[in-house]
């Protein structure tokens, strides 16, 4: 017989806040045209893409998560001490080590929590909401700080036709903790390893460090390949999402789906057969993609503009690089 003692934790866990921040710098698609060959009509049409924002040198990862998570913290009326874990998902954050979390950490005033990065591309904020989930069930944290954030400029061929006005900057963040009732759904999520070079880096950086291209590493994707797997395969893991929740399309109120691009998202509106009163988050028309920070961004612009309100039951899907995807069903804060 075992002489370990059982975790002690919550029976269930919820979102209780969110947060948000968008670099001050908004840059429509004209500037995108100052380097590639397109219009501003192509871009819209094939994206639905009119801003996005792009960081200044000040708003670092570490910056833009620490504003992010400062309203997180205040919209779940908890106390930085209280916070027992920070997971970050970015790909952006150039130090292979340390993680960023531990700076974000140390900034927000959390005293000494569990923290870590993770890399899941565009599904890195779900993956960070099961984990918190996990942790507050097993009882190794009460609270926890759940960012995902990036500076996708950094890594954007400004040259590249394909992908050039896709990507924007911000951060997003949510705190995680105890629930009565459930709050969270069961997360549908995985992988499909035969599509990595759909979406990648273009050098690796062992590659960039040997031979010094001129160009930086950037993201690349093959377009047509991801918008047919986002389209027909995610739909499917958005209705197993809603199986495993126990949930039909009418009985949800909300629609928040990686904010890739606009035609993904109507067409996955269209093949779920979402009900007209269902709010749907299009917040890639002003932001961008911006890969791990765009659920929560997405979330937080709803609630902020009552086009959402707390209580609601939403779905919430990312998918991304890997290729990797995580969805479940939440009730927001």
């Amino acid at each position: 017989m075992s002489k370990i003692k059982p975790s002690q934790g919550a029976p269930y866990a919820r979102i209780m806040g969110v947060g948000g921040y968008r670099p001050t710098r908004v840059v429509p698609n004209e500037v995108i045209l100052e380097t590639i060959d397109s219009s501003d009509e192509w871009i819209r049409s094939r994206s639905g893409i009119a801003t996005r924002h792009w960081a200044s040198e000040e708003e670092t990862v570490a910056a833009m998560s620490v504003e992010a998570s400062g309203k997180a913290i205040a919209d779940a009326g908890i106390t930085p001490e209280q916070i027992g874990a920070v997971i970050v998902s970015t790909v952006s954050h150039f130090k292979q080590t340390p993680a960023i979390a531990t700076e974000i950490a140390h900034k927000v005033g959390a005293g000494k929590p569990a923290a870590f990065d993770i890399s899941a591309g565009c599904a890195g904020f779900g993956y960070g909401l099961t984990l918190a989930k996990g942790m507050i069930v097993e009882g190794s944290a009460e609270y926890v700080l759940v960012i995902g954030v990036e500076r996708l400029s950094d890594l954007t061929d400004k040259e590249d036709r394909a992908t050039a006005f896709l990507f924007g900057d911000g951060a997003g963040a949510v705190i995680v903790g105890p629930s009565k009732v459930p709050a969270i759904g069961p997360t549908v999520w995985g992988s499909e390893g035969d599509k990595s070079e759909t979406i990648k880096q273009t050098v690796a950086w062992d590659e960039f460090h040997a031979e010094r291209p001129e160009k930086f590493p950037a993201i690349t994707q093959e377009g047509q390949a991801v918008f047919r797997w986002a389209v027909f395969e995610m739909a499917k893991v958005a209705q197993q999402a809603l199986d495993a929740a126990g949930i039909s399309p009418e009985d949800l109120d909300v629609f928040i789906p990686h904010q890739a691009n606009m035609r993904i998202i109507d067409s996955m509106v269209k093949t779920l057969k979402l009900p007209e009163n269902v709010t749907v988050a299009r917040d890639v028309e002003t932001t961008g993609n911006t890969s791990a920070a765009s659920i929560p961004l997405a979330m937080e612009r709803l609630l902020a503009t009552g086009q959402a309100k707390s209580g609601d039951t939403a779905l919430v899907i990312g998918f991304g690089a890997g290729l990797v995807y995580a969805a479940t069903v939440v009730t927001l804060p």
